[in-house]
């Protein structure tokens, strides 16, 4: 791949070599952004530095120790309102971004009156907000995706929008951007769910480490972040953003410690706390949590509008050179999903290799083959069914026939039983991406050019007892 320059090369260049140096020195090419961000060096510096400073003790008591913790816990706080421009909302700290979307599941009031729509295109973890629903008695459905360009099909959303009008506790959730594919959906589904009485659950995890998110423009009722895919430092730590006018639709059906005002054991009652205290179970992560103004502090720095120029030139430089490499017979090395250029998506490519016969490479040929060179990607599903079963052609009556003659199973024998791989590669980049990453990754591709896929792939993938390497 020629050198080519993109917009602010210096000073992304410049980054790369003083925050993320480690990558060089090691000789590693990291394209898993969407899995986990890489911290920069000064957040790990700043955040050690805090740890030293002081003695911070556990916010629910009221020593000064403790008072010193609360004070930059509720600083925090204030930095992610203010970040998403979220003065409406409050902000509940959890564990990870799944766990805030627990809280919407268990807490939402689903009724035998209710219905839950989502996108075929979504995370597990709002896909597993439907058991609640039907547990309690309520419907669900899915909006279909358009399979070659991954979007997802508009007219049956506005139909299915407008098809529920006399459910009561309608919630509608999908992502911002797929953590699977990249694809950018509409962010004006949003006043249109709400203008036909929809609560809507926003799962922006994928979409904020590389995109503003303003809630002053948009305003879903539920939004849940992940703060380690946004600047890489601390892990087990998200939030959910939840609109103050919808905070008390959420029931939470038990107390814990943290959580409540008031609590008996002599009298069935009890009071809950009246703001974000509420969902935060137990002891806040008050170590870690104030190393999230810092991580905001170093993407404000860099400027989130130059961060999505970056990862949009960067995408499209992977797409545009991955697409031309070709067998000599002309068949492609690498079939992309969803759209081939930048237009309503993020730094995420989908893709699968195949050989000069046009068959499928197994995906954990190829990554086992990139771990030999320190090439990290991701493989798999990514915990997000629809897309892997559009992209594998798998029908529903074949799923419906596999679930039905198994008690407990998983991927390998799934593929035995369709007869047909599943899954794929899912390249992404991120702020520390260089042009050399890029080409890495290109010339990785090339050396599979007019190659042949082994018949103890294919043997290995149709024959779970030989999937043991």
């Amino acid at each position: 791949m020629e050198s080519q320059e993109l917009y602010n090369d210096t000073f992304f260049n410049r980054l790369r070599n003083t925050e993320y140096a480690k990558l060089d020195k090691s000789g590693h090419v990291y394209l898993d952004y969407t899995g986990a961000n890489i911290f920069p060096q000064c957040l790990l510096e700043e955040h050690y530095e805090f740890l030293q400073n002081a003695v911070y003790g556990n916010p629910h008591s009221n020593n000064s120790s403790s008072q010193l913790s609360g004070k930059y816990v509720s600083e925090a706080r204030e930095k992610v309102l203010e970040y998403f421009n979220a003065k409406d909302y409050y902000c509940v700290f959890t564990s990870n971004a799944s766990a805030a979307l627990q809280i919407v599941g268990e807490c939402y009031p689903f009724s035998r009156d209710s219905h839950l729509l989502l996108t075929a295109d979504n995370h597990n973890s709002v896909n597993g907000i439907r058991e609640y629903c039907k547990s309690r008695g309520g419907a669900y459905s899915y909006c279909p995706m358009n399979q070659q360009e991954l979007s997802i099909n508009e007219e049956n959303l506005n139909a299915q929008l407008k098809g529920h009008a006399n459910k009561k506790n309608k919630l509608f959730g999908f992502p911002a951007q797929s953590n699977a594919s990249g694809v950018k959906h509409s962010l004006s589904w949003i006043w249109k769910a709400q203008d036909q009485g929809w609560d809507v659950l926003l799962d922006a995890a994928a979409f904020v480490p590389a995109s503003k998110l303003d809630l002053t423009t948009i305003s879903p009722d539920f939004v849940c972040i992940s703060f380690y895919k946004m600047f890489g430092y601390p892990t087990g730590l998200g939030c959910l953003l939840v609109k103050k006018s919808k905070f008390l639709k959420l029931k939470k059906p038990w107390f814990a410690g943290g959580t409540v005002s008031l609590v008996s054991i002599n009298s069935n009652n009890f009071f809950l706390a009246d703001d974000s205290d509420r969902f935060e179970n137990g002891t806040v992560n008050y170590l870690d949590i104030p190393a999230i103004t810092n991580g905001l502090k170093f993407i404000n720095g860099v400027q989130i509008g130059n961060i999505t120029r970056r990862i949009q030139e960067l995408t499209g430089l992977a797409l545009q050179h991955l697409m031309k490499v070709k067998h000599d017979n002309g068949l492609p090395v690498i079939k992309i999903y969803g759209p081939k250029d930048t237009e309503n998506r993020g730094g995420t490519i989908l893709l699968n290799f195949f050989d000069r016969h046009g068959q499928q490479y197994p995906y954990q040929s190829i990554e086992k083959i990139a771990n030999e060179n320190s090439i990290s990607f991701r493989t798999g599903c990514f915990c997000n069914p629809g897309i892997d079963e559009i992209n594998s052609g798998i029908r529903s009556e074949q799923l419906n026939s596999y679930f039905a003659s198994r008690d407990k199973a998983g991927y390998d024998d799934m593929v035995g039983f369709l007869g047909k791989l599943r899954g794929a590669i899912r390249v992404s980049v991120g702020i520390p991406t260089v042009t050399s990453d890029i080409s890495k990754f290109l010339e990785f591709a090339k050396s599979f050019m007019n190659t042949s896929v082994s018949p103890f792939d294919i043997i290995r993938l149709r024959d779970p007892i030989m999937l043991i390497d």
